[in-house]
């Protein structure tokens, strides 16, 4: 059984494919997300980077309803998106194909310089156009860092596995998903 700690966790990231807070998550959620993703700073969509980012969310949203919409309603429900990554928790090794496209597109959301790390001011500048204030990004950025100035690949990965397996509460994968 999940824990309340780890469900609050997995009910945040859901709450933010969740787009038209329609208590599940749909592929319509998918394609709004891949168009926010997208917005330049101006509020126009930068089309290259929506076909882009609408192919790999797409591929993301096809594993997850494979996996999870276990009624086949073609909804994932909060329960459903629960139980996915409870089971993902026990076995994180055996993670689906879906959940490493999805880790990555995360990675490479923030890594805009394109260099296999994530900087303190590509995290800062991302985190804030997701709503985030600057000096609070900045410093989930230190903790998530352990005060390094990047975070690799590989550091991003065991972060992103923390996130959905600890019961450490002051674990700094915790604020991953701080949105």
């Amino acid at each position: 059984m999940v824990s309340e700690f780890r469900k609050k966790k997995y009910l945040e990231v859901f709450n933010t494919f969740d787009t038209d807070n329609s208590g599940t998550i749909e592929k319509k959620d998918f394609e709004m997300s891949a168009e926010m993703l997208a917005k330049c700073t101006n509020g126009k969509v930068d089309e290259a980077k929506h076909k882009e980012y609408l192919n790999t969310v797409l591929k993301i949203w096809d594993g997850l309803q494979s996996q999870a919409d276990s009624n086949k309603d073609g909804k994932v429900s909060a329960t459903e998106w629960v139980a996915l990554w409870d089971a993902y928790a026990k076995n994180p090794s055996s993670a689906q194909d879906w959940q490493k496209l999805y880790c990555k597109f995360s990675f490479q959301l923030l890594d805009t310089g394109n260099d296999g790390s994530i900087n303190s001011e590509e995290f800062v500048k991302a985190y804030e156009a997701w709503g985030i204030n600057k000096n609070d990004a900045a410093d989930t950025f230190q903790k998530l860092s352990k005060g390094k100035g990047s975070i690799s690949w590989a550091e991003f990965q065991e972060l992103w596995e923390e996130y959905f397996t600890t019961e450490d509460v002051n674990a700094p994968a915790n604020m991953l998903f701080c949105l």
